[in-house]
Order: C-alpha cells, then structure tokens, then sequence
C-alpha cells in the first residue's frame, strides 16, 4: 500500500509515518499543507490519503479540502481524514457522495494504533472509518427539529405555516389567543429562534416547520 500524508505538525507526521512504516506501509510523499497534498497525489496516485482538516495557512478546512479536491481529481481516491475535534460539518462534506473508501477519525484514535491501522487497512479497501464522536453529532445535526416539540405545539405550528393569525389559530383549535401565544414562543424556544431585527421568528419557525415535513414525506 502506498500512502501520502498531510499533516503540519512534523512530530505528528513522523510518527504516522513511522507506524505505517512498522506494518509495511510505504510513505510516499508527506506534506504539511494542501497545495502540496494536491502535488503529492497528482504526482504518485497512492492508495490511501491521511490528512488533517485543519492545515496552514488559516488553520480552518484546507486539509478537508484538498482531500476533496483530490478525490475530484482521482475518482475513488480512498481519504483518510483526522481531526483534532469533533467536526461534523466537515464529515458531511466528506461523505455527502457516498462512504465508499472514506474515513474520518479524532487524533485521540491514532493513540490506539491497532485501531488507526485496521482504519487505514478498511479505508484503503474501499469501506469507512467514521468515528463514533462524529456519527454522533452528525445523529444530532440531522435530527428533525420537530421532535422536540409537543403534539399542540406542532399543531399549532402547522396552522402558523397556512398563514393563520394568533387569533384564527385560537377560534380553530378552541383554545385561547394566550394560549397560542404561549405556544407559540415555546415553538421559538425550541426551535432556537431568537428574536432578531432582520428575519421574523414566524416566517423561520414556518420555514423549518416545511422543511422538515418535506423531507420526512
């Protein structure tokens, strides 16, 4: 197996390497930013990517996204990310076109080196290595935010979505207008809906309400 790495930490780099080196797995090319990731793989076409997400010089995603890009380039590329904290917005990109030959682990799990290794073993294979952390926030991040909200107050929402006033909804569910209006600001509550000067909790909770029963039909 031949394997680029993208890390800038040096200590960090070299002792991947090192690991790699100790079952028979050739290093290639190891780098310390994603322009030279993208060269290394341009160069060499390895068999696996192992990169950081955050590299220089902003220290944000360019890890993330040369190993995008370098799948791009080379269809199938199997792409082994780490990341020092749980990041999921990162791992939904990784992942948005399929699991197929990705992983995505915490730096904590390269401590366990039997563990790294059959990740990068099963990820140049062709499967995943996604880390339970990361599955778990990403659980949490696609969660209908509905679900949190009680029977009357989903009601009392989907009549907020035809365009009915706080009055209207009171007369049709034969409740109070105070009623609603308590409804109503623990519907904001849970769906996170500060109040704002520039968009209007109403029109965003009737947003979400639509976007969510959209995807659940």
């Amino acid at each position: 197996m031949r394997v680029v790495i993208a890390e800038d930490s040096v200590l960090l780099r070299a002792g991947v390497q090192s690991l790699l080196s100790d079952v028979g797995i050739e290093t290639v090319a190891a780098v310390g930013n994603g322009d030279d990731l993208l060269v290394a793989v341009r160069e060499h076409r390895p068999d696996l990517v192992i990169a950081d997400v955050r590299m220089p010089p902003t220290f944000t995603d360019e890890g993330l996204r040369a190993a995008l890009a370098a799948r791009k380039e080379v269809p199938g590329l199997p792409v082994l990310v780490v990341s020092q904290y749980v990041e999921g917005s990162y791992a939904v990109d990784l992942i948005a076109e399929g699991t197929s030959g990705v992983g995505y682990l915490l730096k904590e799990r390269v401590a366990d080196v039997a563990e790294f290794l059959a990740a990068v073993r099963r990820v140049a294979g062709g499967g995943s290595a996604i880390d339970p952390d990361v599955v778990a926030q990403m659980l949490a991040r696609n969660r209908n935010p509905l679900e949190q909200l009680t029977a009357r107050e989903r009601e009392v929402l989907g009549e907020m979505a035809q365009g009915l006033s706080n009055t209207a909804i009171a007369k049709h569910l034969v409740v109070t207008q105070g009623a609603v209006e308590n409804h109503i600001s623990n519907i904001f509550a849970k769906l996170g809906l500060e109040a704002s000067r520039d968009q209007n909790r109403r029109i965003r909770a009737v947003l979400t309400y639509l976007d969510s029963t959209t995807v659940r039909a």
